[in-house]
C-alpha cells in the first residue's frame, strides 16, 4: 500500500490501547557511535524526505504520519524500546480535544503525530523559531500550527486562545506543552495553565499526557542535537479525558499529578539520560 497515493495512514501505533516494541535492538555502529548513527539516519532519512515534500507543497497528513513512524523506527533501531499506554483515550472523546503534556525532548514532537493523527486531526502549539528554521520550517508551517513567540506571555496567551478556538471549531485537536522549555525535570510551578484556559474557553476536554523521551538528550550548543542513549526506554501514558469545571485549578493540579506520578515511576525503572 502506498500511503501517498491512496491516503492511508501508517498504522505503526494503531495497536489498540497500548504499544510495546517487539524488536528494539542496536547494531554495532549504533552501539559504538550512537549519536552519529541516529542523526545521520534521521537527517538523511525522514527529515530530508519530509522537507523535500514540504518544499513542493506535498507535506500532507499521510506523509507527516509516515515520517513520524519512521522516526520511531529509527529510535527502536537504537535499541530504545517504545512503551505507550492509554491510546484508547485519544479516541474516547467526541469532537476535538487538547493533549496537555510535559516536554522533555525533541522526540515527542516527531513521534506524537503517528500516535494521534491516524485517530483524529491534530496540530501543535509551537515556537515561532520552529516555523522559520531552515529545511524544517516549511514542514511546521504545513501543519497549520498555533505560533507563539515565547517573549511576551500576554501575546502568547492571546495567540493560543484565538488560534486554538479557530482550530478547535474546525475539529482539529491541539497538542500543548505548557513548559517554558524542554526539561528532564518536571516542575509544576513552571507548567503554566494555558491548556486549561483554552479548554475552558472552548468547552473541550483535556487528555493529560505524561512522557519520558530522554533517550534523545539535549545538546549544549544545539539543544535539538543532544546525546542519544542506546537502550533507554521511551514511554508515553495518555490519561482519561477530563472536563474543566470552575476555574480549572483542580484540573491543572490533576494534570500535574498525572505527569509527576508517571515520571517518578519511570525514573525508578529506567534512570535518566544525563
Amino acid at each position: 500500500m502506498n500511503p501517498f497515493v491512496d491516503g492511508a495512514f501508517e498504522a505503526k501505533f494503531l495497536t489498540g490501547d497500548t504499544y510495546s516494541s517487539q524488536h528494539a535492538s542496536a547494531g554495532f555502529f549504533s552501539r559504538m557511535m550512537p549519536s552519529l548513527s541516529f542523526y545521520s539516519r534521521l537527517f538523511l532519512g525522514p527529515v530530508r524526505w519530509l522537507c523535500a515534500r514540504a518544499s513542493k507543497g506535498l507535506c500532507d497528513d499521510a506523509a507527516w504520519v509516515y515520517a513520524s513512524a519512521w522516526v520511531a523506527d529509527l529510535i527502536e533501531r537504537m535499541g530504545c524500546p517504545i512503551e505507550i499506554e492509554g491510546m484508547n483515550a485519544i479516541e474516547s472523546v467526541d469532537g476535538p480535544c487538547l493533549f496537555v503534556a510535559n516536554h522533555m525532548s525533541t522526540l515527542e514532537t516527531f513521534m506524537l503525530p503517528a500516535m494521534i493523527r491516524p485517530r483524529r486531526p491534530v496540530t501543535f502549539v509551537v515556537k515561532k523559531s520552529l516555523t522559520t528554521m531552515p529545511l524544517f520550517g516549511p514542514v511546521m508551517c504545513s501543519r497549520n500550527p498555533i505560533v507563539v513567540g515565547r517573549t511576551n506571555p500576554r501575546e502568547d496567551l492571546t495567540a493560543v486562545l484565538e488560534g486554538g478556538l479557530e482550530r478547535l471549531k474546525k475539529g482539529i485537536s491541539i497538542i500543548v506543552f505548557p513548559q517554558h522549555t524542554r526539561s528532564r525535570e518536571f516542575n509544576p510551578q513552571m507548567f503554566n495553565s494555558i491548556g486549561v484556559k483554552l479548554a475552558k474557553k472552548a468547552g473541550v476536554p483535556i487528555v493529560p499526557l505524561a512522557l519520558k523521551t530522554d533517550a534523545w538528550g539535549q545538546g549544549n550548543k544545539i539543544k535539538e542535537l543532544g546525546p542519544v542513549r542506546v537502550g533507554m526506554t521511551v514511554r508515553y501514558n495518555f490519561a482519561n479525558p477530563i472536563s474543566i469545571t470552575g476555574q480549572g485549578k483542580e484540573e491543572q493540579a490533576a494534570i500535574c499529578q498525572h505527569i509527576l506520578s508517571y515520571l517518578g515511576k519511570w525514573q525508578q525503572l529506567d534512570g535518566s539520560n544525563i
